[in-house]
């Protein structure tokens, strides 16, 4: 009887300490609950304005010259002298090389020379028909050509002609202001009439080339701004126009669009590039990307009471987006309206009617 006894103690004892500790345990983590639920969450907020929304579209590229040139040599001379380099900035009619001139002289004068033997010729053919040279005003035309051709004065001057050119192009001059590029050939070798000898690029007018979807169409026209982000430079960032739109739509319901592009020497022929388009849609009710959460698979946003100390959720719908904010196309409930303050920042782990500490404006 007595170990019964002492069991039946040592029994309630366990049992009354296991109680008493479940219970301290439970008061310290009602406790502690208390204390997160009434912590405030710090909030940054904005008042909800009309304001002027930029649409973005966002697409890649090329950059393409429109004046591009690609010069070439007409006669197989050697090359005598190359006053430029690969990226050299050039001016118009800008001596850029010149072939040795010796041939092409002796050639241009011996036709000159063929043609005022044919121009005797011809004299003395039209003599022959009773008229003379300085009338030839009045010689029939069917007479006249009878004696260009029996005098060979046509084919001389065809001569004289092409050698006169091929002489006056031996020297390669810049059609326009721009930029040296493609020039890898040597003084002194003989000059491709099959290749090109050099490019000249006018980079003042390069073009962004891009296409956006059909459906964007309605969003952009002509005279839109752009901005242009080289993928090799990340930092640089130019702005330019839309100059033109392809009235074509592809197979993959793309269109080809153009823009103008303001270059200050940093941009090149042919990079690769990233197109922002801008387009101001007038006013509407905008909200900054980080303003909308998820909520049970729906859009958020979530605004201020009156005493700015409680925030409750309002479902929204966006419409039109760019890189930083969103339109609000319509809201459920009460709604957002101009002049509501809205939460910012702070909200991924917000609920709803949860105080909130507003840590600036």
């Amino acid at each position: 009887m007595k170990f019964y006894y002492l069991f039946t103690a040592i029994v309630l004892a366990g049992m009354a300490a296991c109680s008493g500790g479940e219970k301290e345990k439970a008061d310290g983590e009602e406790t502690v609950e208390t204390t997160l639920l009434a912590e405030p969450n710090e909030v940054g907020v904005m008042e909800l304005k009309s304001t002027d929304f930029m649409h973005e579209l966002i697409s890649n590229g090329k950059l393409s010259a429109r004046s591009y040139v690609d010069l070439t040599f007409h006669s197989a001379e050697p090359i005598a002298h190359i006053y430029v380099k690969n990226g050299d900035r050039v001016k118009k009619g800008q001596k850029l090389a010149e072939l040795a001139t010796l041939r092409l002289h002796n050639a241009t004068a011996q036709a000159k020379t063929s043609l005022e033997q044919a121009k005797l010729e011809l004299q003395d053919v039209l003599i022959g028909q009773g008229y003379k040279l300085e009338d030839s005003t009045k010689v029939p035309a069917a007479t006249m050509q009878l004696a260009r051709v029996k005098s060979g004065y046509d084919q001389a001057l065809i001569a004289w002609q092409l050698a006169d050119y091929e002489e006056q192009n031996a020297v390669l001059r810049a059609p326009f202001d721009g930029v040296v590029a493609n020039l890898f050939a040597k003084p002194y070798n003989t000059a491709s009439t099959s290749e090109v000898f050099c490019s000249v690029i006018d980079t003042r007018t390069l073009e962004a080339n891009f296409t956006v979807l059909e459906s964007e169409l309605p969003l952009i026209k002509v005279g839109d701004r752009v901005e242009v982000t080289p993928f090799a430079l990340s930092n640089v960032v130019e702005e330019g126009r839309i100059s033109e739109i392809n009235p074509l739509v592809d197979a993959e319901g793309m269109v080809q669009v153009r823009a103008a592009v303001n270059d200050r020497g940093k941009l090149f022929e042919g990079m690769n590039v990233r197109v922002s388009i801008h387009r101001s849609l007038g006013k509407q009710l905008v909200v900054p990307k980080t303003a909308v959460v998820l909520r049970s698979g729906k859009q958020v946003v979530f605004k201020l009471d009156e005493s700015k100390t409680k925030a409750s959720w309002v479902y929204v719908h966006t419409g039109l987006e760019n890189a930083n904010e969103y339109t609000i196309a319509d809201s459920e409930g009460d709604g957002l309206k101009e002049g509501d303050w809205i939460i910012t920042t702070g909200n991924i782990n917000l609920a709803h009617e949860a105080p909130v500490k507003v840590i600036d404006n």
